[in-house]
């Protein structure tokens, strides 16, 4: 029997993932897009047993979920459901990355027991999967740990994203962005992976954690800190347009991490920013 089966294996986290368990000796079932969509059932029969599953298969990019708000809904929460029932099977424990889910926060830091308000189709549907794993905890006794990500950064994100955005545009005459007023609890991914694994440990029953930094930087923070780890002064230009559904600070209380996981970060976002530059210079 395997260790821990990580779905969504090929992914920005799941690589990194799979890279540290395998690192810290753990016996790995990966699990790649390229081998079914994990809301078909058949691929859930065909997957081996595991002691523990990562769930990390899922829609993950805001702008396609207003596209394609249905597709979301099937992989995120159909997919954890056959998660769960595979969990069931096998007597195994369930590590569920979830998202920001709070909308407009109505305090800082945001802490679990707040209100969960998804203003976008993407966190609506990770908050839905997260009550199919508490009901699952809560009725047929499952051991599931949520932990719910802030704004992850590292490299292999997907280019979309705003750092590898700015990132690419390093090399020209100017940096531009829609808004610099906009502030997010920025987590780099190597902490990221480490709370995963510390979750795999965790204590019995259900469990919801956030996973932040606990500190906010703005969009204008966040681009002086890449040119000064890059070493470039280029103008940044503005359109001052805010987004649709823009929510204005995102910090996390991340206490029970602390309390129930025994995690923290250890990268402050200069030290992720470096080495995310390194990465992707070599």
């Amino acid at each position: 029997m395997h260790d821990v089966l990580v779905t969504g294996a090929g992914g920005f986290i799941g690589h990194a993932l799979c890279e540290r368990l395998q690192a810290d000796g753990r016996s790995v079932a990966a699990v790649f897009r390229a081998q079914g969509d994990v809301a078909a059932p058949a691929l859930w029969d065909g997957l081996p047993p595991a002691r523990a599953i990562v769930h990390l298969a899922a829609r993950s990019y805001v702008p396609d979920s207003w596209r394609e708000p249905a597709a979301f809904v099937t992989t995120n929460v159909g997919g954890t459901q056959l998660a769960l029932d595979w969990c069931r099977r096998h007597g195994a424990r369930m590590v569920l990355p979830s998202a920001y889910v709070y909308g407009i926060p109505e305090r800082l830091p945001i802490r679990e027991c707040d209100r969960v308000r998804p203003n976008n189709p993407y966190a609506l549907s990770k908050h839905l999967a997260e009550q199919c794993a508490e009901f699952a905890a809560r009725i047929h006794g499952l051991d599931v740990v949520v932990l719910r990500l802030f704004n992850v950064f590292g490299a292999g994100q997907r280019e979309e994203f705003l750092l590898p955005t700015l990132m690419r545009q390093l090399g020209g005459q100017e940096i531009r962005v829609m808004d610099l007023a906009p502030r997010r609890d920025y987590v780099y991914v190597r902490d990221v992976v480490d709370a995963l694994v510390r979750a795999l440990d965790a204590p019995a029953g259900f469990h919801c954690c956030n996973i932040g930094s606990g500190e906010s930087h703005s969009v204008a923070e966040l681009v002086a800190v890449l040119q000064s780890v890059a070493g470039t002064s280029l103008p940044v230009i503005s359109s001052g347009k805010p987004r649709a559904q823009e929510i204005p600070d995102v910090r996390a209380d991340i206490d029970a991490a602390r309390n129930v996981l025994g995690w923290k970060p250890a990268f402050g976002l200069a030290e992720g920013v470096r080495e995310m530059l390194e990465v992707a210079r070599s």
